[in-house]
């Protein structure tokens, strides 16, 4: 778990601000859930045999009463309980939205940490190609407003439960003939979740796995309609693909569509923003059954994408305000909220030093320009604007010329 500290927050707000302009764009509504859950609900929704639950899960049991509780690892089904609850399904579809904290006691590993970020995405209420597709169109646009162009986007389906049982009967044959290659984790999922084996990053295990049955050929008919449906509009939209067989996703409640978005920029773990179908989900947890599909995305992950293609310039305060004197104190508060309601940021010097140390710390705080007030200024409610980067003249004018010199006009 890790600070974020000034000079790395800049980065924070702007990705902050595009990703809500983007999703107002789509016309996504924003949700806020509690980052403490019953722990029930996450084992019944991600799967009992899955990475997240057996070993990554930060639960404790409350004090007060005894029940187990924990902290959120993910947030589909956080957003679908909230859904359930509040009726939010009815009268018809929803299409939410959230980002916070998210908690996972894994290895840390670049851009990843024990409490990490995401935003996440969640169609409620639909089932059609459209708006799997949709949600990839979204991702992609994102990337091109942030500035992002060294990922690709990785695509399956799971089919039904149906199709998805004769893959798992195939799958079980397949590996019991080579139980002896197993590592430790396949041969304790072989009989409980056999899909997960799919998803194995041992480099030992790679040739068993490539060689594996394929879910394609297990597929329902429906499924594999709306498959290529969603296919068929990636074409359309001009976002390229590839399709990857061994994609199952970490959480047990997917089924159809499945995607992720994928760096060879960050190391093994290249996953940035991953999601899919889980049309289950919503019955299971309690709720009258409904399609839905969703995604989520690291923040710290595609931070580190941005900052490494070096397209998001550092933002930067307008105005450093000096000031000496008891006079030229008093109206430098009153120029600074002027400059303000005309829309520039302004950082006020506040201790009292010396005019010279003033400036030196004008300068340092990559301010575009420095606003000097000394009494003389202050008697004839003028101010001076003194530009700190690149070629410009001192000028000597009262503050609705200034507000214009420094925004430009």
């Amino acid at each position: 778990m890790n600070d974020i500290l000034p000079d790395q927050a800049q980065w924070w707000e702007r990705f902050e601000d595009t990703v809500r302009d983007w999703l107002h764009a789509y016309g996504y509504r924003n949700i806020r859930m509690p980052v403490l859950e019953r722990t029930d609900l996450f084992v019944r929704s991600i799967g009992e045999v899955t990475d997240i639950v057996e070993k990554e899960m930060y639960t404790f049991v409350d004090q007060m009463n005894g029940e187990s509780l924990t902290l959120r690892p993910e947030g589909t089904a956080s957003c679908v309980r909230a859904a359930i609850e509040h009726n939010l399904l009815y009268p018809g579809p929803q299409r939410l939205c959230y980002s916070g904290p998210m908690f996972r006691h894994e290895r840390p590993q670049k851009g990843r940490y024990r409490q990490f970020h995401q935003v996440g995405v969640e169609a409620l209420g639909y089932g059609g190609p459209d708006i799997d597709a949709e949600h990839i169109v979204m991702c992609a646009r994102l990337w091109r407003a942030l500035g992002i162009g060294d990922v690709a986007l990785e695509l399956n389906t799971l089919g039904d439960s149906e199709s998805r049982g004769r893959f798992r009967e195939r799958l079980v044959k397949y590996f019991e003939q080579h139980a002896a290659v197993l590592d430790a984790d396949s041969q304790r999922r072989l009989q409980t979740n056999p899909l997960r084996i799919l998803d194995s990053k041992n480099p030992q295990m790679q040739e068993l796995i490539a060689a594996a049955p394929r879910m394609l050929d297990d597929i329902d008919d429906a499924s594999r309609l709306h498959f290529e449906g969603v296919q068929n509009l990636l074409q359309a939209a001009q976002v390229p693909f590839t399709i990857n067989t061994r994609l199952v996703r970490g959480l047990d409640y997917y089924n159809r569509t499945v995607f992720e978005w994928v760096t060879a920029s960050l190391g093994a773990q290249g996953t940035v923003c991953a999601g899919g179908r889980y049309d289950g989900l919503i019955e299971q947890i309690g709720g009258k059954a409904a399609p839905a599909c969703g995604f989520a995305m690291g923040v710290e992950r595609l931070l580190e994408l941005m900052q490494h293609a070096q397209q998001t310039a550092a933002r930067v305060t307008d105005v450093y305000l000096v000031h000496q004197g008891s006079a030229a104190a008093q109206y430098a508060f009153a120029v600074a909220e002027a400059l303000r309601d005309s829309g520039c940021s302004v950082v006020l010097d506040c201790g009292g030093t010396s005019f010279k140390s003033q400036m030196k710390k004008a300068d340092g705080s990559g301010a575009r320009f420095a606003v000097i007030i000394g009494d003389d200024e202050a008697a004839a409610q003028q101010l001076t604007v003194k530009p700190l980067r690149g070629n410009g003249e001192q000028t000597r004018c009262v503050i609705a010329h200034a507000a214009d010199l420094i925004r430009g006009k």
